[in-house]
């Protein structure tokens, strides 16, 4: 009985003995296989994020769709929550058109933030030569939302009228993607961050309602927003000088913006150095007839 309890007691010690060994031995195997689990856990985390990222952005794109009829017959809401048709802000003027959200906690505040800037500073108005049309991509936001968002910015544009020219709009779902969808805006909206992932630019139309220009990005060049207004209005708003200055710079579809067109300018330079030439040589043609006539005169004077 003594025997066989002390073999159990040796038995336990031998293999509470080889476990520790054996623990001693894989320490530094478990310890970079643990660390390894560690470093990676939050590198596929990473990874997954940003492939979900990816994914995200490849549905966000602004497409050129130049000359695209709008449908001015889409039903939205106004900022009074009364239902009009989108057709109801053109007719008479080219018109600016945003799609934004109004809750957004970044881009679309930099973008409209960007448009006033550069509305202030041209000489036309809107209400006046030109209407402004926002409208929100998200269908859970009110017309409660579009007038305080159109409060805050037709004040900081201080020009008069503007209130009847600025209009912030909503609309249901299959409204919204009807209107994204002709004008080439692809977005989309992420649940887990409940925002939407978008373009940043704007689009100007002619009165009838057919896309004019795109102007892409935040912040839009006065010349710029000009140009393609006067370009939509064909001539009717804007100077002279607008209208050369439209010979002069031409309309990039890739940057959504109007460069320096070198050869228009040289066309224009050779032109007009054409007809200095001309009027030169016309001068001085003339100046030497009358010398010669002077001359013819003065010889027969002589011969009498």
């Amino acid at each position: 009985m003594t025997d066989s309890s002390g073999e159990r007691a040796m038995t336990a010690f031998l293999r509470t003995h080889v476990r520790a060994r054996a623990v001693a031995a894989l320490a530094p195997g478990l310890g970079l296989v643990l660390g390894a689990i560690v470093l990676l856990g939050p590198a596929s985390a990473q990874e997954i994020k940003n492939q979900q990222q990816i994914s995200i952005l490849k549905q966000v794109n602004f497409e050129q769709n130049l000359n695209a009829q709008l449908p001015l017959d889409t039903p939205l809401r106004d900022e009074s929550g009364a239902t009009v048709r989108f057709g109801d802000y053109f007719g008479k003027k080219p018109v600016v058109l945003l799609f934004v959200y109004f809750e957004c906690p970044m881009l679309c505040k930099v973008e409209l933030n960007g448009l006033v800037r550069n509305l202030r500073a041209l000489s036309i108005s809107a209400g006046r030569e030109f209407e402004i049309v926002t409208v929100s991509i998200d269908p859970r936001e009110d017309a409660k939302l579009a007038s305080a968002k159109k409060r805050g910015y037709v004040k900081w544009y201080d020009r008069p009228g503007v209130e009847h020219g600025w209009h912030f709009l909503t609309g249901d779902e299959p409204s919204i993607r009807r209107l994204t969808g002709v004008a080439g805006f692809r977005y989309t909206y992420d649940a887990k961050s409940d925002q939407y992932a978008h373009p940043a630019g704007l689009i100007v139309a002619t009165p009838g309602g057919r896309i004019s220009r795109y102007i892409y990005g935040v912040d839009f060049p006065a010349s710029d927003l000009r140009l393609a207004l006067v370009e939509a209005s064909s001539g009717k708003i804007g100077s002279p000088v607008d209208r050369l200055l439209l010979t002069c710079f031409h309309y990039d579809p890739t940057t959504g913006r109007y460069n320096f067109a070198i050869m228009s300018v040289l066309r224009i330079l050779g032109t007009g150095t054409v007809l200095a030439l001309a009027t030169y040589m016309g001068v001085n043609f003339l100046r030497d007839r009358r010398r010669a006539a002077v001359a013819r005169a003065a010889a027969g004077a002589v011969g009498a």
